[in-house]
């Protein structure tokens, strides 16, 4: 006869060889990354406003998508996109989307923080689908809280938060539950 597995309480169970599994997931996190930037990249400057909007909705900003507008359109004043963060419109975010193969640059940072001005608000978010230069990052929009969001971070962001993607397998690690082949006597 087959005697019972035991599972000793003077050795740990060894940890489950989940290394490479997570190399991997990194490795296709930065392969859909990539191709979710082409995929906007290949798309108009109008769809792009509209995904960033959806984006920000499902992270969390506004109520629902009838709290977000993409406005972004010729003699937009600056403003792709407007999310009230409360039903009555109180606070608000202003958006700046740029779908540009090139970096964004201070004056774009301060052009934006300009229509925030006219729009007397003192928040927003610039996203772009580049990256954006050492002059923008170190940009002081003094008076103004600018987010700046860049392609590699956006993409990463649609991931987290599934815009734009969809689950094609989930995989379970297990590991062996000690308390479960300890007997109890008595």
């Amino acid at each position: 006869p087959r005697k019972p597995y035991v599972l000793s309480r003077d050795v740990p169970p060894s940890p489950p060889p989940d290394g490479n599994i997570e190399e991997i997931y990194q490795q296709i996190r930065e392969k859909v990354a990539e191709d979710l930037l082409q995929q906007i990249k290949a798309n108009t400057p109008a769809f792009f406003e509209n995904l960033v909007i959806d984006l920000l909705v499902e992270m969390g900003y506004g109520g629902s998508r009838e709290d977000a507008e993409a406005v972004g359109r010729s003699g937009d004043g600056g403003i792709d996109g407007i999310i009230n963060q409360d039903r009555l419109g109180l606070d608000v975010v202003y958006i700046q989307a740029k779908r540009w193969k090139n970096n964004v640059g201070a004056p774009e940072i301060a052009s934006f923080a300009g229509a925030l001005a006219g729009q007397s608000a003192n928040k927003g978010i610039f996203i772009t689908t580049s990256d954006f230069t050492k002059a923008a990052k170190d940009y002081d929009a003094a008076g103004f809280k600018i987010i700046l969001i860049d392609g590699k971070r956006l993409a990463q962001l649609m991931i987290d938060h599934n815009v734009g993607v969809s689950t094609v397998k989930t995989y379970e690690v297990k590991r062996v539950d000690s308390d479960y082949f300890i007997e109890d006597v008595g």
